[in-house]
Order: structure tokens, then sequence, then C-alpha cells
């Protein structure tokens, strides 16, 4: 267990930074929290490295319990609109981690012996894109709107241009494309921390 210990306080310091750092906007479609979020596949990917999966499974784990409790912090905070945390997007957030971050953890342990970079890159990515997609449908689209009748998102619903200026699409596919394009960019500068983790610690290499 004290192997995981440090991999645990830097999930921890990731999903708590994230979750507050979503709430400061960075111009029209992006929170400073989209920054920090994809850290934590950079941090269960150099377990999974040194450790195995089921190491860093139980990383991901850890995370998704503290981000739970950053959810229920969340709703008991009142904010200009509400609570800055809401039923749907508490859903959306959990679910979104604990899949992304489980497929990332299984993708990787099949592609470990593969090129150095390839395990990183492509969990990564599947793992982001699933993260993206769940927690942007399951909180923002109107799709699941049973899952919080009393919750208004329509505004979220409403059609703007795709990132300003591409075809006319809801507003919440917008902020999840903007989403992930950052996730994709941190996720290649990542691979650089990642391979000088594993070359200093190649002979922890499984």
């Amino acid at each position: 267990m004290n192997k995981l210990l440090l991999g645990v306080i830097a999930m921890a310091i990731i999903v708590v930074a994230s979750n507050i750092l979503v709430q400061y906007p960075i111009g029209q479609w992006l929170t400073w929290g989209a920054f920090s979020y994809p850290f934590a596949f950079l941090v269960s990917e150099l377990v999974n490295r040194f450790h195995g999966a089921s190491a860093a499974r139980r990383v991901v784990y850890a995370g998704f319990a503290i981000g739970l409790v950053c959810s229920v912090i969340g709703t008991q905070i009142v904010g200009e609109f509400g609570p800055l945390v809401t039923l749907r997007i508490a859903i959306g957030s959990g679910l979104a981690f604990l899949t992304g971050q489980l497929v990332d953890v299984a993708l990787f342990d099949k592609l470990r012996r593969t090129a150095w970079w390839r395990a990183p890159f492509l969990s990564s990515m599947l793992g982001s894109s699933i993260d993206t997609m769940l927690f942007f449908t399951l909180a923002f689209s109107s799709a699941f709107i049973w899952l919080e009748p009393g919750n208004d998102v329509s505004w979220a619903a409403a059609h703007v241009p795709l990132l300003g200026f591409g075809p006319e699409v809801p507003l919440w596919v917008s902020l999840g494309l903007a989403d992930f394009c950052v996730k994709f960019a941190v996720d290649l500068i990542a691979l650089m921390p990642f391979r000088v983790a594993i070359a200093k610690y190649a002979n922890k290499i499984a």
C-alpha cells in the first residue's frame, strides 16, 4: 500500500484542484479545471506502468471516492445560480471519471509492452473521449433531463455556432469539444514527463 501512497496523494490533489478550478471560466468555452483534470490520466498511467493495472485501479477508486466527497460538499455551497454541484453534474462527473479512467487502465495494460508512447497516448485518448462524452451528455443534454427534472439546463441546449464559428449545435456540444481539445493537448504534453519517469525508473517497468 505504501507504494501507492504517492499515486493516491497526486490523484487527490488533481481531483480536488479540478473541482475548485472548474468554477473559474476562461473565455466562453473553458474553465481552468479543464487544464488540471487530464493529469489524472498521467497519474493512473504511471502507477499502471510501475505497479500494474490492479494498483492503478485502486488509485482510480481513491480518486472516485474523493470526487464524491467534493460533489457532496459542492451541493451544499450555493452560488449565484444555485448549488455549485447539481445532481446531474455529480452523476455525470462520477460516472465519467470512473468509466474513463478504468478504460484507460485496461487499454494501457494491453499495450504496455508496445512502443513506450503507444500505451499512454492511445489509452488517454480513449479514456478522455469517453470521459468527455459521458460527462457533458449526462450533465447537460436534454435527453437526460429526467435525471433531475427540477434543474433547468435549457441554457445548455441553446443552439449556437460550434465554438463560435461552425454549424449551429447545442451549447453543451461546443463546451464538450473545447474540453476534449484541451485534454488532447495535455495528453500530448504529458508524454514528456511520462517518458522522463520511465527512463529514470526503467528498472521498475513491469
